[in-house]
């Protein structure tokens, strides 16, 4: 079999692995859309390549308003490779403790907020002490991980707790341990990762689902859509409206930064 052939086939064992999690998958949706229905957020955080499942759910066509999707590109900004912003720093950084707060302490963030953390091991410091955070506001968590890579993976935090530890839900990507999926015939490194592909997968029935309960419930989303499909003017006028909306639920999260809760 050829290693196009492998890694599809190991694609569709991903597709599998995410239609098995339907029924969560619809549940955690609800949670999010209740969040968006009450003029609240859902806070999406990723680091590393985690980064790529934040920006697939917003801003992008097919998606609409109603996340706040946290990007630290001292966490994520993978191009230069080597030099000033390489990777080198990136990767340590994911793993210092208390960054996870500052980044949080930006944001206003109540208990009608929800939240998905995306870390394909589930095992470096940040994306966990985000969840931590985040469950500390009575915020609900989701969390996206590789179950197979995390369990056969160590903790960084000193406590050895993992991301699943700070957990309200846990989506599997369907990725294996190492995350690389194929075997090259004399080359003892696998290539070819799955973790993206499981995370891309989820990200999008979430969304669909999320989309789905917003309409029902005479919350329409504001998508953005090509001009291709809905005409050129509508799509200018849901460009605009879409980024107006996510401009006013960002605003709520700085009206009230820093003062006493009452």
């Amino acid at each position: 079999m050829s290693y196009t052939k492998q890694y599809l086939d190991k694609a569709r064992n991903i597709i599998s692995v995410v239609e098995f999690q339907e029924p969560l998958i619809q549940e955690i949706a609800l949670i999010f859309a209740q969040s968006i229905m009450k003029g609240r957020v859902v806070h999406i955080f990723g680091s590393g390549h985690s980064r790529m499942m934040v920006e697939e759910m917003w801003p992008r066509y097919g998606s609409f308003p109603g996340f706040n999707p946290i990007v630290e590109l001292s966490l994520s900004f993978h191009n230069l490779v080597v030099g000033a912003n390489g990777q080198r720093q990136a990767m340590f950084l994911e793993n210092v403790e208390g960054l996870a707060p500052r980044i949080l302490r930006n944001f206003d963030i109540t208990n009608e907020d929800t939240a998905l953390i995306i870390s394909s091991s589930g095992c470096n410091v940040v994306p966990i002490e985000m969840a931590e955070e985040f469950q500390k506001l009575n915020v609900k968590v989701a969390a996206i991980v590789s179950k197979e890579h995390l369990e056969g993976s160590t903790s960084k935090r000193k406590d050895g707790k993992k991301l699943t530890d700070f957990a309200d839900y846990v989506l599997d990507t369907g990725a294996p341990l190492g995350d690389a999926m194929i075997k090259i015939n004399g080359l003892d490194t696998p290539v070819a990762p799955g973790s993206t592909l499981g995370g891309v997968l989820l990200i999008n029935t979430l969304k669909a689902e999320i989309a789905d309960i917003l309409h029902d419930s005479g919350h329409s989303p504001k998508v953005l859509s090509s001009g291709k499909i809905i005409g050129e003017e509508r799509a200018a006028k849901l460009f605009e409206s879409a980024y107006d909306e996510h401009a006013h639920r960002m605003s709520k999260l700085y009206a009230n930064v820093g003062q006493a809760k009452t």
